[in-house]
């Protein structure tokens, strides 16, 4: 069995930390995963333990390992994929946390936003950082600490303190403090990467009053990021790909070339679409970002994110008590012919892309007499298709103004995508097939193969596109004149969340 090539995977996520040892076809060998403390110190505000994160982190690694029945020497190489923007700050000394990492959906640094936007910054934010003002970034979480931990602003001018993202966080305990560093793919989640010059932007590190001293060192998604510390798992490992986890499950699914896309079905739905070389500013509520990079040629993609994709499906379970495991919410959807006319718009916290309504609440219209739970979760279901079409239909807007190409294929992946009648509506709205793969850990398989191609274990991504394997191809069934017009209804239901 030590005769073959195995990478390792940590995938540190919102819920849980995980690791996964892949074997060179790409394969899972074995799986091990921890929960992780949601802290809620009051509305709208989420943390975790950055030490937590660590130690469950390390623990998912060693068990793994012990799964598998394999030693860390067997490991080629290790690959970190992490919740991005999610933000930590720690003494470089004691390598201590100085306050709880603020997670990527803390809403605290509203504030903050609302000035840079008075004071007319959103343009400038966007043609550097391809984003928009928004909290869910990591520069007014960072921000936000510099400000509110006492003295942590005066430590940070001193040069005491180290910011980073998970990812950082991750490779400064497993190198020991040897490596101050993250990926372009987190970078560039933080609002102050500057993603035409690849440099972390002097400009925006002024304006949010953030000394220089704490950013981290930018390298390509997949390269040298130095070795795990030999007394951690018993031997070193060279750590040699790191991406953002929608980065990373985009490289995972084999989006390599424009117009590729991966739509990952989550918590949240989020889409990417690879865009090749060129920076473009989407005029339809999309973001710009970058996808994984395995040299020096930045190569970007579009992104947009739904707030509620999948957690819809956990509010008809334990909200409306319509079945008693998600697992079920298929079988009840399937038990009705259509969704009687019901829409349902899951805008609990506002509405993402391509919308960006942060007012907007759920609505539940076209209920009548004979509306039951099944037409209800029918129509939950249905949400989440539309949101992501709608997502499309502003990507594919985007491309034809540019001249680049529309969308032809979505590749699919995240736990609603085992749901077969959530992914035939999906292809019968868009018009393009669906392709769910075998492999549909991509997050965590895009990690191991960036560390794989820096190792040596693949020469190419033309290699990687080759072992990419399709378990089901879910092809359009519905006339493109009944699906727009469905699309017409979901436009008209998110009309009426926003009350104004």
């Amino acid at each position: 069995m030590n005769g073959m090539t195995y990478l390792l995977a940590l995938d540190q996520g919102t819920s849980s930390s995980r690791s996964i040892v892949f074997d060179a076809e790409g394969r899972i060998v074995a799986m091990a995963q921890q929960e992780l403390t949601q802290i809620f110190p009051q509305p709208g505000w989420v943390e975790h333990d950055p030490m937590e994160i660590w130690r469950s982190q390390l623990a998912t690694a060693q068990q793994v390992l012990d799964k598998a029945g394999l030693k860390a020497s067997d490991m080629r190489a290790l690959g970190i994929t992490n919740q991005r923007e999610t933000t930590v700050v720690w003494n470089r000394k004691t390598g201590q946390p100085i306050h709880n990492a603020i997670v990527w959906q803390d809403r605290r640094a509203e504030d903050t936003c609302v000035q840079l936007r008075a004071i007319g910054q959103e343009a400038l934010i966007q043609s550097k950082t391809g984003l928009r003002i928004d909290a869910y970034f990591s520069a007014t979480k960072l921000k936000w600490l510099l400000d509110h931990v006492p003295d942590a602003r005066a430590q940070a001018e001193r040069g005491e303190l180290a910011f980073g993202t998970i990812d950082t966080w991750l490779m400064w305990q497993l190198t020991q403090g040897a490596l101050h560093a993250t990926d372009v793919t987190n970078a560039s989640r933080t609002m102050l990467f500057n993603v035409r010059t690849q440099q972390w932007d002097a400009e925006l590190l002024a304006l949010l009053d953030i000394p220089p001293s704490l950013m981290p060192e930018v390298r390509p998604s997949s390269g040298d990021f130095g070795e795990v510390r030999p007394e951690l798992l018993g031997h070193a490992i060279q750590i040699g790909g790191v991406a953002g986890d929608q980065q990373s499950a985009s490289f995972g699914q084999a989006c390599f070339s424009p117009g590729m896309a991966k739509n990952t079905y989550g918590t949240g739905c989020f889409l990417l679409m690879h865009n090749g070389t060129q920076f473009q500013t989407s005029h339809n509520g999309l973001l710009t970002t970058i996808a994984a990079q395995t040299s020096a040629q930045t190569e970007f993609a579009m992104e947009g994110s739904v707030f509620v994709g999948g957690a819809v499906v956990q509010w008809l379970r334990d909200g409306l008590n319509a079945f008693q495991s998600s697992a079920e919410a298929e079988a009840l959807a399937q038990s009705v012919p259509d969704a009687g006319g019901v829409m349902l718009v899951p805008a609990f916290t506002g509405l993402g892309a391509p919308y960006w309504e942060p007012d907007a609440r759920g609505t539940l219209t076209g209920i009548t007499r004979g509306t039951t739970l099944a037409h209800i979760a029918r129509a939950g279901l249905e949400s989440i298709a539309f949101q992501s079409a709608a997502l499309v239909q502003a990507m594919n807007r985007d491309a034809l103004s540019a001249g680049a190409v529309p969308m032809s294929v979505l590749r699919v992946d995240g736990g609603a995508c085992a749901n077969n009648l959530l992914m035939q509506f999906q292809a019968d709205l868009l018009g393009i097939p669906v392709v769910r793969p075998v492999v549909t850990e991509t997050t965590a398989l895009g990690a191991a193969w960036l560390a794989g191609l820096s190792s040596g274990v693949y020469k190419n991504t033309d290699e990687l596109g080759s072992l990419w394997r399709a378990e089901r191809t879910f092809l359009p069934a519905m006339s493109s004149d009944v699906a727009a017009a469905r699309m017409a209804e979901w436009e008209h239901a998110v009309r009426q969340t926003v009350l104004k």
